[in-house]
C-alpha cells in the first residue's frame, strides 16, 4: 500500500472548488477540459499577481492527469512560479482532490506547467519584474 498523500504544507491553494454533476461524464468522472480550465485559472491568478495586471496564456508546456476527479471531490489548486522571462511567467500547478468526508482521502490528480505573457491595455506584451523582485503578494 502506498503512503497517504497530504496537501502541501505551509502553502495556501490559489483556487479551491467542488465540481458539480454538470461537470462530469455519464460515469461520474469530471471532464478533463473542466480540470484544464481550472488549472488555467489558478495559474493565471498567480501570474497576474506577479505581473500586476493582465496576462494571457501562451502555452501549456505539460499536462498530466494522474487520477480521475469525481463529483463531490474538493479540488485544491496549488501554483508556483518557476520562471520569469522578459514578458513571460511560467507556472507549475499541482492539483489535489479531497474525497470521502467520513474518512478523508487525498489524491494528487493533476500536474501542469503553463506559460503566460503579461500584456498592456492594448494586449501587447509588456515587461515584468524578475521573480526576486516580488516578495509580498
Amino acid at each position: 500500500m502506498s503512503e497517504p498523500v497530504k496537501l502541501p504544507e505551509g502553502k495556501e491553494p490559489v483556487l479551491r472548488v467542488m465540481p458539480m454533476p454538470a461537470d462530469a461524464n455519464h460515469h461520474g468522472d469530471i471532464f478533463g477540459g473542466w480540470i484544464m480550465s481550472q488549472v488555467d485559472i489558478a495559474g493565471g491568478v498567480l501570474a497576474g499577481r506577479h505581473a500586476r495586471g493582465r496576462v494571457a496564456t501562451v502555452a501549456v508546456n505539460s499536462f498530466q492527469f494522474k487520477q480521475p476527479v469525481q463529483i463531490g471531490d474538493l479540488v485544491s489548486f496549488y501554483a508556483e512560479i518557476v520562471r520569469v522571462g522578459n514578458t513571460s511567467i511560467t507556472v507549475n500547478v499541482e492539483v489535489y482532490a479531497q474525497r470521502n468526508p467520513e474518512d478523508i482521502e487525498i489524491v494528487k490528480v493533476t500536474e501542469a506547467t503553463l506559460t503566460y505573457v503579461a500584456t498592456d491595455k492594448n494586449r501587447r506584451p509588456r515587461t515584468v519584474l524578475p521573480l526576486a523582485a516580488k516578495k509580498n503578494w
